[in-house]
Order: C-alpha cells, then sequence, then structure tokens
C-alpha cells in the first residue's frame, strides 16, 4: 500500500476579488504559468544546467535590434547603432549584435580589450568613459577608434599622445545639458549651458592635432520621456551648425548614448513598464523630427549613432530559480525563499520583476515576500507579490533580466551560475560555465606559514 503524504496547511486568508479592468489598487497579477522558453522546458533546462539558470533568447536579441533599426531607419537616413558592453558584456551576445551591425561602445580598458578580442576592427569602437589611462589611450589611438572626450585631463593627455604617435586622433566630445530631466547627469563631461563644451571644442580645433569627428550626449538611465531626447538632439545639432560656420568643418557624427527604458517596471510605479515605457518608435520619431528640423545641412547630414543597450537586451533575458523554503514572519504574510539571490540579480533593487511559476498551480493566491538564499535581510526578489502557494522544489521564471545583471553580479555567499543561450533553432548553447570552488581560489596565494594549523 502506497503511504498518503500529509498535506499541508495553510492558515486561511481574506482574498479581495477582482475581475476584468483594474480597480483603485491597480492590476491583477496573476499570470499563466511559464513552462517553456522557445519550446524548451523550464524544467527541463533546471535539471540539465542546474538551478538557478541565466537563459538567453538569441532570436528575441536579434529581433529586438531590427525592430530599433527599422524605427530610426525609416526617420532618419543615417543611423548606426553601437553596443553597450557594460549592458552585458558575454562574449555571445556581443557577436550576436555584431553580426546584425552594430559596432562596438566601451567604457573601460578591460571591454576595449573584449571588443579587440571579439575581432570588432579598431574603426568600429566608441571609447567612453571617465577612465581612461595612457596605455588605453595610446591603444586607442593606435586602433584609429572613435574616443569621446570626458574632461580636459584626459584632452590634454590626448594631444600629448598624438605628438609622441605622430598621428591625429578621432575624437569626440561629450556634453551634459539640461533636458528637463533632474537630477542632470552633469558629472560626465563638458557642459552646454555654461560655455565648457565650447571650450573643449575650440581647444580641439586650434589645437591642430586632432579630428573632432563628433559630439556625444548620454542625458540619464531607463528615460521615460522621449521629448529630452528631442531637447538634446536639437542642442548637439546647433553646436554642430555652429561649427561648420566658425571653422568651416563638418562633424561626421551625433552620438545621443542610450538610456532608452526597456518594459520593466521601476520600483514604486503604478502602472507596469510595458504601459508605460516609450517605444523605439517614440525615441526614433522625437529625435529625427529635432535633427530634420534643425538647420542642418540636409546634403550633408551627420550619422546618428545610438548605443542603447537596456532595451535592446533585458526583454531576452529569463532568470529560473528554484524554491528552498515556506515560512510566515511575524506579521503573518507568507514568505516564500529562492535559490535566486540579490548577488545575481542586482536589479532587484531597481525594479519589480515579473516573476512566473513554472509549473500549472491553483487559483489560490496569496501576497508573498520573495527572498533569496543569502544571509541578509535586503535579500529581497520581490517586497510584495501575488502568487499561488509554491512548494519546495517547484520553479520559477523570473523575467527581462537580460541587461545589467551579468555584469553587475558579484560571488558573494553563493557562486555564479551557469548562462545558456537558445539559438533561433532551439538549440541550447553554454556561453558561461557556472564557478566552482577552484575557479574562484585560482586567483588566491596563501603565504606558507598560513598553510598549516591545528583546531
Amino acid at each position: 500500500m502506497s503511504k498518503i503524504e500529509k498535506q499541508r496547511y495553510e492558515r486561511p486568508v481574506i482574498k479581495k476579488l477582482e475581475t476584468g479592468m483594474p480597480n483603485k489598487f491597480g492590476l491583477r497579477t496573476e499570470y499563466a504559468p511559464k513552462t517553456h522558453i522557445e519550446d524548451n522546458s523550464v524544467k527541463d533546462l533546471v535539471k540539465e544546467y542546474g538551478s538557478p539558470l541565466f537563459v538567453i533568447s538569441e532570436k528575441t536579441i536579434r529581433e529586438t535590434l531590427k525592430t530599433a533599426k527599422r524605427a530610426f531607419s525609416t526617420r532618419y537616413p543615417k543611423v548606426q547603432f553601437a553596443w553597450s558592453y557594460k549592458t552585458n558584456y558575454i562574449n555571445a551576445i556581443c557577436n550576436v549584435f555584431h553580426q546584425e551591425g552594430s559596432w562596438a561602445e566601451v567604457v573601460s580598458g578591460f571591454e576595449y580589450d573584449k571588443a579587440i578580442a571579439n575581432n570588432v576592427p579598431g574603426n568600429k569602437i566608441i571609447f567612453n568613459g571617465p577612465d581612461k589611462n595612457d596605455n588605453d589611450l595610446r591603444k586607442a589611438i593606435n586602433n584609429d577608434s572613435l574616443i569621446h572626450i570626458d574632461h580636459l585631463e584626459e584632452l590634454y593627455s590626448i594631444i600629448f599622445i598624438a605628438d609622441e604617435l605622430q598621428k591625429r586622433p578621432k575624437v569626440a566630445i561629450r556634453i551634459n545639458m539640461d533636458t528637463g530631466i533632474y537630477p542632470m547627469w552633469d558629472r560626465f563631461g563638458f557642459n552646454y549651458e555654461n560655455g565648457q563644451a565650447w571650450d573643449a571644442i575650440n581647444k580641439i580645433m586650434t589645437s591642430k592635432k586632432l579630428d573632432l569627428v563628433g559630439l556625444h550626449c548620454h542625458i540619464g538611465t531607463f528615460m521615460l520621456s522621449a521629448n529630452a531626447y528631442a531637447v538634446a538632439a536639437f542642442n548637439l545639432a546647433d553646436l554642430v551648425i555652429n561649427i561648420q560656420k566658425k571653422y568651416n568643418y563638418n562633424v561626421k557624427y551625433i552620438d545621443l548614448g542610450g538610456g532608452f527604458a526597456s518594459k520593466n517596471t521601476l520600483k514604486g510605479s503604478f502602472l507596469p513598464g510595458a504601459d508605460t515605457s516609450p517605444s523605439f518608435d517614440d525615441y526614433a520619431e522625437a529625435i529625427s523630427t529635432a535633427l530634420l528640423n534643425s538647420n542642418l545641412d540636409p546634403e550633408n547630414l551627420p550619422t546618428l549613432i545610438l548605443e542603447t543597450g537596456r532595451a535592446l537586451i533585458d526583454d531576452a533575458g529569463y532568470l529560473l530559480g528554484s524554491v528552498i523554503a515556506n515560512k510566515r514572519l511575524s506579521s503573518g504574510k507568507r514568505a516564500t525563499i529562492l535559490d535566486i539571490g540579490v548577488n545575481i540579480m542586482f536589479t532587484s533593487f531597481w525594479y519589480e520583476h515579473k516573476i512566473t511559476p513554472a509549473q500549472e498551480f491553483t487559483h489560490y493566491t496569496e501576497d508573498t515576500v520573495l527572498y533569496g538564499p543569502l544571509c541578509m535581510n535586503i535579500d529581497v526578489i520581490r517586497e510584495n507579490i501575488n502568487l499561488p502557494l509554491l512548494n519546495k522544489g517547484d520553479n520559477v521564471v523570473v523575467h527581462t533580466v537580460g541587461a545589467y545583471n551579468m555584469t553587475q553580479w558579484m560571488q558573494f555567499i553563493t557562486l555564479r551560475p551557469k548562462i545558456v543561450m537558445i539559438d533561433p533553432e532551439g538549440k541550447v548553447h553554454v556561453i558561461r560555465d557556472n564557478e566552482t570552488n577552484d575557479s574562484i581560489v585560482s586567483l588566491e596565494k596563501t603565504p606558507e606559514h598560513l598553510k598549516k594549523f591545528e583546531l
């Protein structure tokens, strides 16, 4: 006779009923189960590659980039995308973007070396960021890369190195400005309103040792106002026009950076990001209209460069996890502990990520706190989410995690997991292996006198 498992007791709760339209409390939060990712069973993926597990959809990356390209290229005649390495610099992911025609945009010597190792031509690498040492600058100048100058110290170093190497570096300057979004990102680059930008331009042009090929602006991150980009685009166009007037010189490109919002939901938002984030069409319409309605010479328009990262990769990323345990907090609220911690999902501090069960569930749901496995009180994946009852060993899928989690994650208490990519034919590839104790300690060195002890 088979043994009958004892049923788990759950205390009764008072549950608010919602049907159809949202009420004053907001939208319903019940989702359909996410049992498969592009015909690959979530359960099978976890069984084969472990839990937690990052999953990237190559097909989604390519389709999203094509959508963005179409939005801009149908509105402006000269457009070039550059993949933001800091958003996700796993080589396989970078190379998908490069195969689709994106250049590389990097913000450190480390990222620059990754782009070179990925066989990106030097003249298709945009080198941003405030920390470029002299060796980085020499490498970029020798490779004919596009160097975006962040401050005067960097400008003076480039002029000195140009003399040393007897080469003419290709440079742009980063410009910050008031676009109506606060706080302003004025720690980077040269200010537009107070004349810093013109001071840098004049120094470059009168040195006669550098080629000023572009103007760059990155106004912020997760920008929910497309109009702010219109302000930036119009101001950069004004600088291009005045450089032409003063120096009879044509700037080749305007780079509006990144910052486009993904469909994630920011903490504190009443409505989901899918309803509030501008589309690529919204951004493209604002930017292209500002450029084309300026006094730029229509026969000699500068190329529009875009470095958007988050909006191109977020939707392609999933994080699969498993339930460790359930408990009741002192308040009586249900808490579910997952094997996904904030050390591998840093964006849980910013977003209310959509999280769905990976198996069928009942319609009984309850407001729940989702904790990770770390011995830290701040290890909270969702502070409050309405979910069905999940049992130990059940799986969940966290959606829209492709941006920043795989570059800002850290090895803390737990080891970092595998990353797999599903190709357009549905085949699964491991694109980064999981860490092991050996891979962690391989960089450590223990002095001889500390290798032996007795307890």
